[in-house]
C-alpha cells in the first residue's frame, strides 16, 4: 500500500498546482522521499523504552544454609507446641561458635519456602536473644547476607530482614554504632522502597498486625538505625536518603 501510494504521488506531482514548471527532477524527488518519509513515521507505532526494573524481584542463588540444614549439620529440629511452630535446639545456644553458625543463619533470610524461611528467621532471633557479647565481632560476616537479601527485592524476604536488623542494633552494646560504617552496603535497596506504603484510602490494613508494610518497616529501622548508632548515624543515614528526617532532633 505505501509503495503505491508513493508511485501515485511521484505520478501526481508534476500535475499539482504546488509544483512549479521550473522544478527539475531531483526536486520532484526530493518532494516525493520527504512525502513517503512522513507517510512511514506518521503510520508507525512508537514503543517506550523497557521499564528499568528496580522493583522487580531477583531471583537469590543456592546458599550454604539449605546445604548444610538438608546435610543435617545444625543442631536444631521442629518442635510444636500450643503457642505454634518453635526451634528445638539441641545444644546451649550459648555454647554454639558464632562465627561459624551465625553467619550461615543470615544467609537463610533470602529463604521463602518452609521450613528453611522458618528456621533461618526463627534461629537467627534465638542466637540474638541468647549472643551477648559474641555478636558484635561476627557483625562482619553477616553484611554480604543482609546486602544479599535486601537485593533479592522480594517483599517477604524484605521485611523479614527489617526485624532481624531491628533486633540485631539490640542485641548487645555498640552494635547499632558498629553497622554504621556498613549503610552504604545496606541503605541503598532502602532509599529505593522508603515511599512504598499501601494506599488503601479509608480502608483497613489488616497487614499492621503482621507488620508486612515494607515502608514503614524502613522507616522504624532508619529510626532504631539512628537511635543506637551514636553520633555519626543521622548524617550518614542522610548521605544515603537525602528525604530522612531526623527522629531525634526537634
Amino acid at each position: 500500500f505505501c509503495l503505491s501510494l508513493c508511485l501515485c504521488q511521484f505520478v501526481l506531482l508534476p500535475s499539482c498546482s504546488l509544483v512549479s514548471s521550473h522544478c527539475t527532477f531531483f526536486d520532484v524527488l526530493f518532494v516525493w522521499i520527504t512525502s513517503c518519509l512522513s507517510f512511514v513515521l506518521l503510520h508507525t507505532p512508537v514503543v517506550g523504552p523497557p521499564a528499568a526494573g528496580a522493583f522487580r524481584e531477583r531471583p537469590f542463588k543456592p546458599n550454604n544454609f539449605r546445604k548444610f540444614y538438608e546435610r543435617g549439620a545444625f543442631p536444631i529440629a521442629l518442635d510444636h507446641d500450643s503457642k505454634g511452630n518453635r526451634i528445638a535446639w539441641k545444644v546451649d545456644i550459648e555454647t554454639l561458635d558464632y562465627h561459624h553458625y551465625l553467619p550461615l543463619f543470615f544467609h537463610g533470610l533470602c529463604e521463602t519456602a518452609h521450613p528453611y524461611e522458618f528456621f533461618a528467621r526463627q534461629g537467627i532471633h534465638d542466637m540474638l536473644d541468647h549472643g551477648g557479647s559474641k555478636i558484635l565481632p561476627v557483625l562482619p560476616q553477616l553484611i554480604v547476607p543482609i546486602k544479599n537479601a535486601l537485593n533479592t527485592r522480594n517483599n517477604q524476604v524484605m521485611c523479614t530482614t527489617m526485624k532481624v536488623l531491628q533486633h540485631l542494633v539490640t542485641s548487645g552494646d555498640k552494635m547499632g554504632e558498629a553497622l554504621v560504617p556498613y549503610f552504604r552496603q545496606i541503605l541503598p535497596v532502602f532509599n529505593l522502597f522508603k515511599n512504598k506504603n499501601k494506599n488503601l484510602g479509608d480502608g483497613i490494613d489488616y497487614s499492621q498486625r503482621k507488620r508486612e508494610n515494607i515502608g514503614e518497616l524502613i522507616q522504624e529501622t532508619l529510626q532504631m538505625f539512628e537511635r543506637y548508632g551514636g553520633e555519626d548515624a543521622f548524617i550518614n543515614i542522610k548521605y544515603m536518603i537525602p528525604t530522612y528526617e531526623s527522629c531525634m532532633k526537634n
